[in-house]
């Protein structure tokens, strides 16, 4: 079991070379909007929660060196807004209004999804198409609805929903690596 796993893992680790390019155009979009002082906003369900919750901490805290805090915020972390806007107004949009209050023309916008169809996730990137923001997906290899509203979709050439989330924690490390090297002090 273990092994296969582990297998199943290195396949589609050794794909990601298909995804050098989109994953350097995403990278420069994180620089351009960082040195602009603009913001990279990132959201998702479950595990993608929690992958944007590490991202943002990545970037406003730091990834390996000693830099300037960088503007990273995840909108799955305040639990006031999410149950209140749940109860209020439905799930569906949680993310949106998140988006319509806190982006800016310019921010990046990364919504995170493995099945591309998490109905709020797609709902937070077209808000934030709407304003102006770079929108930004990652969702396993279908892409589907949120890759279908992105400027920059970064599907991880697998339908195993694990092996896609592990592929976006190390494809957000090296993102993060390189967001790094452009504000090294």
């Amino acid at each position: 079991m273990f092994q296969g796993h582990l297998d199943g893992h290195l396949a589609a680790l050794k794909r990601l070379d298909e995804c050098q390019a989109i994953l350097s155009a995403i990278a420069q979009a994180w620089v351009d909007a960082l040195k602009a002082g603009k913001k990279v906003l990132f959201f998702g369900n479950g595990g993608s929660a929690a992958d944007a919750q590490h991202l943002a901490a990545e970037l406003c805290v730091r990834y390996r060196i000693n830099r300037r805090a960088l503007a990273g915020l995840a909108l799955t972390t305040d639990t006031s807004v999410l149950t209140a806007h749940s109860n209020d107004y439905g799930f569906e949009t949680v993310f949106a209004r998140q988006v319509e209050a806190l982006a800016q023309p310019g921010d990046v916008v990364v919504g995170i999804s493995t099945s591309g169809t998490s109905k709020n996730v797609v709902a937070g990137l077209q808000a934030a198409k709407e304003i102006g923001c770079v929108v930004v997906s990652f969702t396993a290899e279908k892409g589907a609805d949120c890759a279908a509203v992105a400027d920059y979709a970064y599907c991880v050439p697998t339908s195993v929903t694990a092996y896609a989330q592990e592929c976006h924690l190390l494809a957000g490390h090296v993102l993060c690596e390189y967001v790094e090297a452009a504000f090294k002090e």
